[in-house]
């Protein structure tokens, strides 16, 4: 049973006309969910389903929860998230209007999760926001997608919250002989896990995160995303909250699409001009998009 979508891509005009070279958009905003995380949520559940899952927990308030909910009700299965308190009223209705169960536990996300890791067994299985094998394996069919339309991308351009898209991505592009080309990894100033520990040299933790991004709010990406880049020509961007809220107010213009900041720092580095490329390149944007995005979220 497949449970996330094939996704439009998209060529787009005007930012192809703006950066000086072919821009190229994955709609993840067309999932079900409105969000990427439907693809890895979607896969993982299916394979735990297959083996005997009878139901599922999740950890997050957002994009993941979100997922993980539609997909147990799309498969039969039971469902609770867990989420912080600091969960947006939003996303708690779209989590218990997929029918799951929402419990709010903890200040911060890690304390959700070491509850809803608690309330996992043999049969009910935790479904982690990011970090998991089937999770990647799931985002890589991304890649997959836009070769078989045709385009051969010259660069990618990435949001880094946990690492799962960038693992998925990763992924996709090894399993299509593109490991070669450079991926732009981008995260707002404030929730920079992934730049802080290329940096260091090392995966570290930040002591706190912050800002306008809060889907990509995670004090340390997963392992897995950390070495890939290392291994691959993985290129870290940051980029400052009002950037990313600047990127989703003129894509919205532009698309007629609305997107969450965590989406939009990757769309800045083509608005705000922060890298070049050449005539012929064929640049592919990543648009994660934004299950619990409104346009009250972005006005500014």
């Amino acid at each position: 049973m497949e449970i996330s979508i094939r996704t439009p891509l998209i060529h787009s005009l005007s930012l192809s006309q703006h950066s000086g070279c072919n821009v190229w958009l994955k709609m993840e905003s067309s999932q079900p969910t409105g969000s990427f995380k439907l693809r890895s949520a979607g896969h993982a559940c299916c394979h735990y389903a297959s083996k005997g899952a009878t139901a599922f927990v999740s950890s997050s308030g957002g994009n993941a929860g979100i997922a993980v909910a539609h997909s147990g009700r799309k498969l039969g299965l039971p469902v609770t998230v867990v989420v912080p308190e600091t969960t947006s009223a939003r996303a708690r209705q779209l989590i218990e209007q997929e029918g799951a169960r929402l419990i709010v536990h903890g200040k911060v996300w890690s304390e959700a999760n070491d509850y809803a890791l608690s309330l996992a067994t043999d049969e009910i299985i935790y479904i982690h926001p990011f970090d998991n094998p089937l999770l990647w394996e799931g985002i890589s069919t991304i890649v997959d997608e836009v070769i078989s339309e045709g385009v051969k991308p010259d660069a990618v351009i990435l949001s880094v919250g946990g690492g799962s898209m960038l693992s998925g991505i990763a992924q996709g592009l090894e399993k299509n002989q593109l490991s070669h080309i450079p991926i732009y990894a981008v995260e707002t100033h404030g929730t920079a896990s992934l730049n802080a520990s290329l940096n260091a040299g090392k995966l570290v933790r930040l002591d706190k995160v912050s800002g306008i991004a809060t889907t990509l709010a995670a004090s340390q990406v997963c392992e897995n995303a950390f070495n890939v880049a290392s291994r691959l020509d993985v290129k870290s961007m940051l980029v400052s909250d009002a950037e990313a809220l600047h990127a989703c107010r003129h894509f919205l213009d532009d698309h007629r699409v609305l997107t969450e900041p965590a989406c939009g720092v990757s769309l800045s580095l083509l608005y705000e001009k922060k890298i070049r490329f050449k005539p012929a390149d064929n640049v592919l944007v990543i648009v994660c998009g934004g299950a619990s995005v409104t346009l009250e979220g972005i006005a500014g």
